[in-house]
């Protein structure tokens, strides 16, 4: 007989604070939709990780719900993947507690995240901000995550999971997988529309900037129309070109086409062509995955009980692992 070895697990999450953008979908998220034929996958919406910055609790349920239909819009397949809502298994943060007390202060004193949104939000320094990074590796260690998809910035929370599962193992024995990021062989950099040497982001002041993945087309042509670029006229990948060189990445990313495709395809033609035609294929590319987050939005019952069963098949992974972990500290189990 031949024997059968066990798919790896992966964990990735996202936030439900604004709609993806596009350099977030071309650059993480549709890499969810092809893990899923390799890996155990596990996908999240880190509903908890949201309030360490003050939210208005009605936009916040809109937003939590509108980002699981556009999990499962985008292509995450409750039948294949764990999709849930991190919320709705209490063990994510029950498990944080007890990781707390294994996290070292300095440590998370040292987390660069903690610094930037410190600036950001002097307001409200709050210990949800300080220690969220426990939480962050409650939910990897949580699932036995063996892989951790995850950008640059995301390397230092890597990191400390890697060094708390490493303590809790020293002293308890082997209790938590040991996870590792995962960085894909062809991930596309997506730099701002307006600023092309800044990562596009949600956060962007400048409404032109950004892409957002449920922008309508003629939003999106329109901000592609505006988007920044150089002097030249010469549609080519090269040192200077940061515009351009920025619209080639988005255009290849949509089409599939290589750079020296590209080229070819825009010689001797002007920049607006070239602008017109990334804006009409990313729209082209978003508009199944639009109109699929419509049908799904729409329909209440299902997205209620996708809820329900991704949370259930949440609970029945983790709660070996709480479990194990609750025992090894000294604590007595409920009796049954």
């Amino acid at each position: 007989m031949e024997e059968t070895t066990a798919k790896k697990r992966i964990l990735s999450a996202i936030q439900p604070t604004n709609t993806p953008t596009l350099g977030n979908y071309l650059g993480a998220l549709v890499n969810w939709i092809k893990l899923q034929n390799e890996y155990d996958c596990a996908y999240c919406i880190a509903d908890l990780h949201s309030i360490t910055v003050r939210q208005d609790p009605q936009k916040l349920r809109k937003q939590i719900t509108e980002s699981y239909a556009l999990l499962l819009a985008m292509g995450v397949d409750p039948q294949k993947s764990i999709a849930f809502i991190q919320g709705h298994n209490p063990a994510h943060a029950e498990l944080s507690w007890v990781l707390s007390c294994y996290t070292q202060f300095g440590e998370l004193s040292r987390m660069t995240q903690f610094k930037d949104k410190s600036e950001k939000h002097p307001e409200n320094i709050n210990a949800g901000l300080f220690t969220y990074p426990v939480l962050m590796a409650a939910d990897i260690l949580l699932y036995q995550a063996d892989l951790v998809p995850g950008g640059v910035d995301q390397k230092q929370h890597i990191e400390l999971a890697r060094n708390i599962a490493q303590r809790f193992n020293s002293v308890y024995g082997d209790t938590f997988t040991m996870p590792e990021p995962y960085i894909t062989k062809t991930t596309a950099k997506i730099m701002s529309l307006q600023d092309p040497t800044k990562k596009m982001s949600k956060s962007d002041e400048n409404p032109n900037a950004c892409i957002s993945i449920l922008d309508d087309r003629d939003t999106i042509v329109r901000k592609f129309k505006r988007a920044v670029t150089d002097s030249e006229a010469e549609v080519a990948y090269r040192e200077g070109k940061d515009g351009i060189n920025n619209l080639m990445s988005i255009y290849s990313a949509v089409t599939d086409k290589s750079f020296e495709e590209i080229e070819k395809e825009f010689a001797g033609k002007g920049y607006g062509d070239f602008k017109l035609a990334v804006g009409e294929a990313t729209a082209d590319m978003l508009a199944p995955m639009q109109a699929e987050f419509g049908r799904i939005i729409s329909d209440k019952k299902y997205i209620e009980q996708c809820m329900k069963e991704g949370a259930e098949k949440a609970y029945k992974a983790s709660r070996r692992t709480l479990q194990k972990v609750y025992k090894k500290v000294g604590f007595v189990e409920l009796p049954r």
